[in-house]
């Protein structure tokens, strides 16, 4: 049920954003999320919990398609310790990224990205898909909704 409720909200936030289009490429909001996604996932990549935990909301809700829903961030950040650190890195694929306003909460940033399994070095990428929602607090900007599809 919470997920027909995840899924129904992202859709109405799709279809709204529409029509008005994302934000321009050069535009303050586009550059701070692009730039925050970029400081969370080097301190994915490089193991730093500290950053990442201060990236997660509080009121965290994470799709994974393979691992399923999460709200727990102790339990995410374990979870990640656990299975990704010194495993798993992950790249960016440039020009994917689209960013479009959510007044007076944040930002959906939604784009496509590439997992590399660092045990299987020789083992083939294929992009896809996630959708961020971040939340601007007073300090900084948090991922509160997260779906990542592989």
């Amino acid at each position: 049920m919470q997920l027909v409720k995840i899924i129904i909200y992202i859709a109405i936030l799709f279809v709204a954003n529409l029509l008005s289009g994302q934000v321009a490429t050069n535009s303050e909001l586009y550059q701070t999320i692009k730039k925050m996604d970029s400081v969370y996932f080097t301190a994915y990549n490089e193991c730093d919990m500290e950053v990442q935990a201060k990236m997660y909301a509080e009121d965290l809700e994470f799709y994974h398609d393979k691992a399923g829903f999460a709200t727990n961030k102790a339990e995410l950040l374990e979870s990640l310790k656990q299975n990704i650190c010194g495993k798993v890195t992950r790249s960016l694929v440039e020009d994917s990224v689209e960013v479009h306003e959510i007044k007076d909460y944040g930002a959906v940033q939604i784009g496509m990205h590439k997992f590399y399994n660092n045990l299987e070095p020789n083992a083939v990428s294929v992009p896809t898909k996630f959708i961020v929602i971040w939340k601007q607090t007073a300090e900084d900007w948090q991922m509160s909704r997260i779906i990542s599809l592989h």
